[in-house]
């Protein structure tokens, strides 16, 4: 007697074992999760939008109202140095913190908290007070934290096949944000009768669309495996070749755009350029920064993740020759315009490395010690570059710039010699 196979059963599915009914479930089932997908990433994205429209308008101000404040004028930087060591010191308790209850609840958390440090930082300003408003945009810091994790759930929600796409256009919001920003700073700081009040009180605006944004996303909460399967001690993950290489390209990339962005408008200053000039410099760097997030994940897809790493470390070494050669508009706008695209693709390039350097249990690990990494290296840039600049010039500044350069360089042709060999092997 010959046994009959169930009507569902075909020896050519492609999935060995399959049955054929659920091959055609799981054919209806992925293009409804690919839309899903899309539709988180562009509401992270829109969440990005407002995160950066808060940092520009913070960083923009930060400094004029610190001065305004200030008995000491020489600690008129302190409240933009709060905002990035109150982002370091959140940056690990933050992904800890959605590991344990989810990325939904840490993101309307932390925004709530950037809510409560606009309020802090208007109360500041309303009764004079330096010091409160150091504690304000150290709490808003503190929301910048959680929210550097947008790109990362993007991945979350991504395919194997859509992450780096994901990650890239999460960051395209900066582009809005950049735009946005400095804007929003001219009209708003004189709104009411305290200078800068009406900025800061706008930061509470933008938290609020936030919240009302992240209603709608869909991010699925922590799995039993990431939250009770073993996890490799932190030394162990950070001795990782590729865990090297994008802490590197990264935090070092990173670095670099923020010591020479920051000297820019003093630099074109002291060449006898308009203040005009350097605010539109500073506008298409930032454009430079987000517009390429439209493509970075398709080319991290067609030449790979170290090759696109490897283009944004030329890219900001040549923006360090063109800022070498004069001193010109046209040698800014150019430097400053590569430096933001450079920059792009290492983070962008260097993110999307990391995402294969650690199992389920061990995301908030090192995310979390990969963007402390990122902040520390902003944090020590931000303070060296008005050091360098005053005490060196502009041409020493960039000088310094070409051994981190050759670092990260370095890296990425090590970790690729390594790749090579092992399929070789």
């Amino acid at each position: 007697m010959v046994r009959r196979r169930p009507v569902f059963y075909n020896p050519a599915c492609p999935v060995a074992g399959l049955p054929c009914l659920a091959r055609r479930l799981v054919r209806r089932t992925a293009p409804r999760s690919m839309e899903n997908a899309k539709k988180n990433v562009a509401l992270l994205a829109g969440c990005q939008a407002m995160l950066l429209t808060n940092n520009v308008t913070l960083i923009s101000l930060a400094a004029l109202a610190g001065f305004s404040l200030a008995e000491n004028k020489m600690l008129s930087t302190l409240p933009a140095t709060g905002y990035v060591v109150g982002a370091a010191l959140a940056t690990l308790p933050a992904s800890f913190f959605m590991r344990r209850f989810g990325r939904q609840t840490g993101f309307r958390v932390g925004t709530s908290v950037g809510i409560a440090g606009a309020a802090l930082c208007c109360l500041a300003l309303w009764q004079q007070s330096f010091w409160l408003l150091c504690a304000g945009v150290l709490v808003l810091g503190v929301y910048n934290a959680f929210g550097q994790y947008y790109r990362f759930a993007a991945a979350d929600v991504a395919s194997h096949e859509f992450k780096a796409k994901a990650i890239s256009l999460v960051l395209t919001g900066g582009l809005v944000g950049g735009i946005i920003g400095p804007e929003l700073s001219k009209h708003t700081r004189g709104l009411f009768p305290v200078p800068f009040l009406g900025a800061y009180a706008s930061l509470i605006v933008f938290c609020l669309i936030t919240l009302v944004l992240l209603a709608y996303i869909r991010i699925p909460a922590p799995s039993v495996a990431e939250r009770h399967e073993p996890v490799r001690p932190m030394r162990t993950i950070v001795a990782q070749p590729a865990f090297l290489v994008a802490v590197t390209g990264s935090a070092l990339g990173y670095g670099v755009m923020n010591l020479l962005m920051t000297a820019t408008p003093l630099a074109m200053g002291l060449c006898g350029l308009p203040y005009s000039s350097a605010a539109l410099v500073i506008q298409w760097h930032v454009i430079g920064m987000y517009a390429p997030s439209f493509f970075t994940g398709s080319l991290i897809r067609r030449f790979g993740v170290l090759s696109v790493m490897f283009a944004g470390m030329a890219l900001e070494t040549l923006c360090v020759s063109i800022a070498l050669s004069g001193s010109l508009l046209a040698n800014f706008w150019w430097a400053l315009l590569l430096l933001g695209v450079g920059w792009n693709f290492l983070y962008v390039g260097g993110t999307t490395l990391l995402t294969e350097c650690y199992r389920v249990s061990e995301k908030a690990k090192a995310q979390g010690m990969h963007d402390f990494l990122v902040f520390l290296t902003t944090a020590t840039s931000s303070f060296s570059s008005g050091l360098l600049m005053n005490r060196n010039g502009w041409q020493m500044l960039n000088y310094a710039a070409l051994p981190v350069l050759a670092v990260i360089g370095a890296a990425i042709a090590w970790l690729a010699l390594q790749r090579r060999a092992a399929v070789a092997v």
